[in-house]
Parts: structure tokens; C-alpha cells; sequence
């Protein structure tokens, strides 16, 4: 398996077309806050010969990837090991103010998920790991053998909307006490014993844990909380941004962020907008898009993206 063959872009067309008229001026700079393998930053610059690409990860695996593949771009990318919320220490570090397009493609990535050592999925046997970034210090396994049964039924609930977190946070104590939980197998056997048969046809009984997990691991909602605003304080005038989102927590903190940002603060009844009121953002989709049918088919990835894009109209002083 090849850098190029193990990962396809998710609605790549579409990202290129809204970005486009940012990504032509002069000079235009790029962040890509989750650059994973770099299937879409190809792209970018392969489209954009005048582009400069920022490319940003937490997953030291991934960057190296991204280096080898974008080798043939050496002279226009920077590459940063970091978490995306920090773009704007990213660009100051590299003598850029602001940029032109800012992307994200978010969630666990493909290389995550085909690396089985990393432990991200129920369908195989590993150390409970769930880290994106091998150097911190939290993992699946230790928040399994430390968090109360009352935390884990909360990172259970809100994270992975799962009905049945008192349940399995219960087993999971109980287990515990007994030996330790260190695979995902172990995991994924106690889940499925503690599911009920009319649940399990729902769908795999541990997917919504898993989920959970790899959030609470890697602190995937605070951070995406903090990196919107970051993002698009880092948007020049005219710049813009596209954000893929895989699962309605995500999508819900974008969506809030966004449309608040892209409504006039003028108060009620007032005669006449002040420029000071103006929206700082205009949406460039409405709501959010979807992968094609065709996409979907081809690339089961795509099936529940939601894509939200911006350009940036003023700075708020």
C-alpha cells in the first residue's frame, strides 16, 4: 500500500471550487489544520501554482506522509506538529499575519483507522490506544482503568449519544476490579454481553464507546471549539474556509459558531445597519452539503459528511 492509495478526499471537487476565488489572489497562503496524508493539499496545489500551503497535524505518521507526497511542492509548504486550534501560533511562527483559505477535514483519519496498532477500531484486536498524537500522555486504556463509572457514563452520553451508558460504565467498573482492560477486543466483548439482543440489531453495539473514547482521548470537541474562532481570526478579508464534519457533534459546534458570526448585530427596529453591525462572515452553502450519492458509493467515508463554508467579510475590533 502507497502513501497515494491509502486515503481518498472526501468532497474534494467541491472544496476546491469554494475556495478557489481565495486560493487565486497573489500569494495566497493556505492552512490545512488536519493535513492527515495530504490528499487534499495535493490538490490545492496542484490547482494553485502560486499557493503556499501550512500544512498542520497532531499525528507525527501523518506528517511524514504528507512530506513525502508533497515533495514535489517542497518550496511552497510548511509543515507543523500541532493541534489545529493553534493556527494562528502556526502562521506567526512562519512570518504569515493571515491567510487567504483555511480547510478542515475532521475527525479520524484514514491513516488512523488503517493503522490497527492505534486501536481506533472496534473491528480489531489492539491496545487500547485512541491517541492521534502518539506523545501525549492519555489513552483509551487509562481513562477505561482511572474514570469513575459516573465519567465514563458521561463521555458515553454526550459524546457518543449512547442510551445505554449506564450499562456498559458499569460492567466496565466491574470488570476492572477483576483485571485490567487493555484491548479492544476485551472491550468490544464485555460491550456486546452487556448489550441486549433487540439493541444489537441496531448496528455494532460498541461503535457509539469507541466514539466516545477517541473524543474524550483526544479532546476532540474543546479543541474544535477554540479552533473555529482561531480560524477565523486567521481569515484575511476576502479569505475563506471550508470545514468537513463527520458526526453532528462536530457539525453542531461549526454550525453555531458560523452562523453566528454570519448575522448582523444591529438591534431591533433599527432604521438603518451601522457598518460596525455588519455580519463579519457570509455563508458560501446553505446549511450544509452532502457527498453525492455517487461519492457516498464510491467512497463510504463520505457518507456522513457535512460540509459548511465562509468567506470572511470584516474584522471585529
Amino acid at each position: 500500500m502507497t502513501d497515494n492509495t491509502i486515503h481518498t478526499p472526501v468532497l474534494l471537487e467541491r472544496s476546491v471550487e469554494l475556495l478557489a476565488p481565495a486560493l487565486s489572489a497573489p500569494a495566497a497562503v493556505l492552512v490545512d489544520g488536519t493535513l492527515g496524508m495530504a490528499g487534499h493539499a495535493e490538490a490545492f496545489l496542484q490547482r494553485f501554482p502560486d499557493l503556499t500551503l501550512v500544512g498542520i497535524d497532531r499525528d507525527e505518521d501523518a506528517l511524514a506522509i504528507a512530506r513525502r507526497r508533497l515533495q514535489p511542492f517542497a518550496g511552497r509548504t510548511h509543515f507543523v506538529h500541532a493541534v489545529y486550534d493553534k493556527i494562528p501560533q502556526a502562521l506567526a511562527s512562519l512570518g504569515f499575519s493571515k491567510a487567504q483559505g483555511i480547510f478542515f477535514d475532521l475527525g479520524v483519519s484514514s491513516l488512523q483507522l488503517d493503522r490497527i496498532e492505534r486501536g481506533f477500531s472496534y473491528s480489531h484486536d489492539a491496545p487500547l490506544d485512541m491517541r492521534m498524537d502518539v506523545s501525549t500522555p492519555v489513552t483509551a486504556e487509562h481513562i477505561l482503568a482511572t474514570y469513575s463509572e459516573l465519567e465514563l457514563r458521561r463521555i458515553f452520553y454526550a459524546y457518543g449519544d449512547e442510551k445505554l451508558a449506564p450499562r456498559f460504565a458499569s460492567r466496565i467498573v466491574q470488570f476492572r476490579e477483576q483485571q485490567p482492560l487493555v484491548t479492544s477486543a476485551q472491550l468490544v466483548e464485555l460491550i456486546i454481553a452487556a448489550t441486549p439482543a433487540a439493541a444489537q440489531r441496531a448496528g455494532h453495539p460498541a461503535k457509539r464507546v469507541f466514539q466516545a473514547l477517541r473524543i474524550e482521548v483526544n479532546e476532540e470537541l474543546s479543541v474544535l471549539e477554540s479552533a473555529i474562532p482561531a480560524a477565523i481570526g486567521s481569515l484575511a478579508i476576502g479569505g475563506r474556509m471550508v470545514v468537513l464534519a463527520y458526526q453532528s457533534l462536530e457539525d453542531r459546534i461549526v454550525k453555531r459558531e458560523l452562523q453566528r458570526r454570519s448575522r448582523s448585530t444591529a438591534p431591533a427596529g433599527l432604521p438603518v445597519e451601522l457598518p460596525e453591525h455588519a455580519p463579519e462572515l457570509t455563508l458560501l452553502v446553505r446549511g450544509s452539503e452532502q457527498a453525492s450519492a455517487a461519492e457516498q458509493l464510491t467512497n463510504p467515508r463520505a457518507k456522513p459528511v457535512r460540509l459548511r463554508a465562509i468567506e470572511r467579510m470584516r474584522v471585529i475590533s
